[in-house]
């Protein structure tokens, strides 16, 4: 009896000591990583022209992906050309005035010399020069604002994206005010996640991470941590709980390397960071995971 009883203690405590030891290494598994959830997120630009006449092409349509410094619209210039046109002309009358009038005050004032004539016509002479002078640099920064006028009739990307929307088309009027396009600038893209205070102290800038998706469950993009908000924020709607609503939290953004263009705008995330990890080089960011 006694034997027995021993034996069930000696299994009692071999059974104690791997439960033990199993619940302690899930513990440090789980603590190793930080798991985040959020939302992909894009910037957004409304493009417009800087000018106001009718637009002539309109060389983009929704979906298209375009380049910095690629051509997405014009305006009609055959008004402004005729600006520039009329410009130049002025400006050109506006030399041959002030060369004349240079020309007869050096004149007036030789003659002052050889005491033909009074000094008053000099002074005279040198306030016309002076004008004639001040008339060229008017006309000068007409021509300028004329051909700036021209060059904005042409609309170009600011940056690599796609064409969230298009907004006018050919035969509307733009005017500065009123946007071209939509545009979804592609890089940098992020996911916007939010931190608990108590997880602020386990993460730090730079960090590598990983991205997956539902819609491709099975890929995993490469990622790094890029910025923690300096302040608290109550917990967004978007993510509000009964639990959770009334929580101070950090936002921060999980930049994600996406060369494939697979992530969309609103696509929710998950972002999983390991703590222990070597500090990256910019270079290893968008390295296969």
């Amino acid at each position: 009896m006694k034997k027995k009883i021993l034996l069930l203690l000696v299994a009692a405590i071999v059974l104690g000591a791997s439960g033990a030891a199993y619940f302690g290494s899930h513990r440090a598994t789980n603590g190793d990583t930080l798991t985040l959830y959020g939302n992909v997120d894009i910037r957004q630009v409304q493009l417009a022209f800087n000018g106001s006449e009718r637009i002539a092409k309109m060389l983009v349509k929704e979906g298209d992906p375009v380049k910095k410094g690629q051509l997405l619209a014009t305006l009609d210039t055959e008004t402004l050309r005729q600006k520039v046109r009329k410009a130049e002309a002025d400006r050109e009358a506006a030399r041959v005035a002030a060369v004349n009038a240079a020309n007869t005050y050096r004149r007036t004032r030789m003659l002052v010399d050889r005491r033909f004539v009074a000094q008053q016509q000099a002074d005279d002479a040198r306030t016309a020069a002076d004008a004639a002078q001040a008339g060229l640099h008017a006309a000068q920064a007409s021509l300028e604002l004329a051909r700036k006028a021209l060059v904005d009739a042409s609309l170009y990307s600011p940056d690599n994206g796609v064409i969230q929307e298009r907004i006018l088309e050919p035969g509307d009027m733009a005017t500065p005010q009123l946007a071209v396009y939509t545009l979804a600038m592609t890089d940098p893209l992020w996911v916007r996640v939010y931190l608990k205070e108590s997880d602020l102290g386990k993460i730090r800038p730079g960090m590598r991470a990983q991205v997956a998706t539902d819609s491709y469950p099975d890929k995993r993009y490469s990622a790094w941590l890029g910025y923690i908000s300096p302040t608290a924020e109550f917990t967004p709607k978007s993510v509000e709980t009964t639990e959770v609503r009334s929580s101070l939290v950090y936002q921060a953004r999980i930049f994600v390397c996406n060369p494939q263009g697979e992530l969309r705008l609103g696509m929710p995330a998950t972002v999983t960071i390991a703590l222990v990890q070597p500090a990256p080089t910019d270079n290893e960011h968008c390295r296969n995971p």
